[in-house]
Parts: C-alpha cells; sequence; structure tokens
C-alpha cells in the first residue's frame, strides 16, 4: 500500500516544483520588462527635454526672456516694442515665461487693454500622455495690467501665479523660417501661436527664487534685493537705478507733495530759498 503510493507522490511533487518554476520565470519577465518600461519612459522624457532646451519667441520676435524682459531687483518690467510670447526651458526641469499681451477694445478701438506677465519656475512631464506642465515659483510671478481709459493712467502691478497645462506639444524644422518651431496646444487642444527657436542654451534669469518670502501675499513693499537675498548697497542700488533709467517708460507714482508740488519740486525750490535766505544774511552781516 505505502510502496504503491510513491508514484503518485513523486508525481505531485514534480507538478509543485515545475508550477514554482513557472511563477517564478513569470514574475522574473515582470520584473525584467518593468525595467525596461522605466528606461524607455526615462530616454523618451530626455528626448523631449532635449528638444525643449532654448530659447522661444513668437514671430513678432520682440518678446524673450531674461534681464531684458524684467528685473527683480528693481521690481521693473520692460515693456517690448511689439506684443508677443516667449518660453525658455533648460535640460535640468526649469523654465522662464515672458508674455506681452495686447486686447482690442471693440466699443472704443482706442481703448485697448495690455498685460504683462513674467513667471518662472520647474516643468515636467505627465506620465503616459507626455502633457507638459508646468509650476511657476508662487511668490516671484508678476503681472502688470493697462487699463489707459479706465485706470486713470496708474497701471496695476501685482503677483502673478498659474500653473501651465499644455495637452501635447511638437518642436520641428520650419522650412519657411528656415528654424525649429514649438508648437504648444492648451488644455483643451487649442493651439498657442507658434513659437520659433531664438537662442540655445536659453537666456533666463537665474533658476532660484529671487523674491524669497513668508508668503506669496505679503506687500509688495518690499526691500531691493540681489538674487542672493542679500541686501544691496546704496552703490549698488544708484548704478543699478541709473542702468534701468531709460529702458522703461513706467512712473511711480509720488505719494507726498507739498503745495502741490512733486517731490524734486520741492527739493530744488527749496534749496533755492535756503541758498537765497544765506546769501542775504551773509551780505547784511
Amino acid at each position: 500500500m505505502r510502496l504503491s503510493s510513491l508514484p503518485c507522490f513523486s508525481a505531485l511533487f514534480i507538478a509543485f516544483a515545475l508550477s514554482v518554476s513557472a511563477q517564478i520565470e513569470e514574475l522574473e519577465i515582470q520584473e525584467i520588462e518593468m525595467k525596461d518600461t522605466t528606461t524607455a519612459t526615462t530616454s523618451s522624457n530626455q528626448d523631449l527635454i532635449d528638444k525643449l532646451q532654448g530659447t522661444w519667441s513668437s514671430k513678432s520676435n520682440q518678446v524673450f526672456t531674461g534681464p531684458g524682459f524684467f528685473d527683480p531687483v528693481d521690481e521693473l518690467i520692460f515693456e517690448p516694442s511689439l506684443p508677443g510670447i516667449s518660453y525658455s526651458f533648460t535640460s535640468d526641469g526649469f523654465f522662464e515665461e515672458a508674455r506681452y499681451q495686447v486686447v482690442p477694445n471693440p466699443q472704443d478701438p482706442s481703448c485697448p487693454s495690455a498685460s504683462i506677465i513674467f513667471q518662472h519656475g520647474t516643468y515636467s512631464f505627465a506620465s503616459g500622455n507626455n502633457s507638459l506642465m508646468l509650476y511657476p515659483f508662487e511668490v516671484d510671478g508678476r503681472q502688470l495690467v493697462s487699463d489707459p481709459c479706465n485706470d486713470n493712467g496708474v497701471s496695476s502691478y501685482t503677483r502673478y501665479h498659474n500653473i501651465e497645462v499644455f495637452k501635447w506639444f511638437l518642436v520641428e524644422f520650419d522650412t519657411y523660417h528656415g528654424c525649429m518651431r514649438l508648437d504648444l496646444y492648451e488644455y483643451d487642444g487649442s493651439p498657442v501661436q507658434p513659437l520659433y527657436l531664438a537662442y540655445d542654451p536659453p537666456i533666463m534669469l537665474p533658476t532660484v527664487t529671487l523674491n524669497p518670502t513668508d508668503s506669496a501675499d505679503s506687500s509688495s513693499q518690499k526691500r531691493k534685493r540681489d538674487f542672493n537675498g542679500s541686501k544691496l548697497s546704496l552703490r549698488e542700488k544708484l548704478k543699478k537705478q541709473l542702468e534701468n533709467k531709460y529702458k522703461t517708460n513706467a512712473k511711480i507714482p509720488i505719494q507726498n507733495n507739498i503745495f502741490g508740488l512733486e517731490n524734486h519740486a520741492v527739493l530744488v525750490w527749496g534749496s533755492m530759498i535756503s541758498l537765497f535766505v544765506g546769501s542775504s544774511l551773509f551780505l547784511l552781516s
């Protein structure tokens, strides 16, 4: 009885061993496939990054990212000569955006409104569909809005933060313009105006938080700081202001005035009166 049952147990043991071996082989195959998928995804993302790298500008060729568009030290946005948009991308996952848009007024063509936007931060690709995701540094974004017929000549300068999602994008050589072209498509599939490669490597401000604060809602009245966060000396401030003097036509509203005179006028007239009184006292003595 016992001897006759040995072949049965042997067969069961062999079947069990074969089943375990098959499961181990299947797990090894799945692990190899996962590694291949990860490698392929990494390689695919690197290909996308290589294609995006550079500074791209719209057809007006007047709007570019970098220090020529925004000065974070003096909080100055330099108005380009023509509307347009520009994006820059680095190979290590950073982006910068410069945007100058003019919106016509159908009811009064002489009263268009305009907005100038600066943002920078990091970017990544969504897993599965390779959508382009832009994540700006929340405290660094700036927006200048001008509505000359309704704002009494005073533009609105505020913080700006907007996460952008592009459903897909395409980079190809434009035979008509003779350069690489970047086609971006909004989250709903609507196309953005074509962008053309202007610089590679890209022209950008430092890829760090330029205006570190405790909160993005902090007051805009703050001390000017350099890119390392240290206070600027008076010499550096004067140099920076002289460099930027003729780069923008923006005017700082005069907060304090005396007898309807602006601050500099008060200083000039005060100096002249003091000089006259001092000279008179000297001559009379």
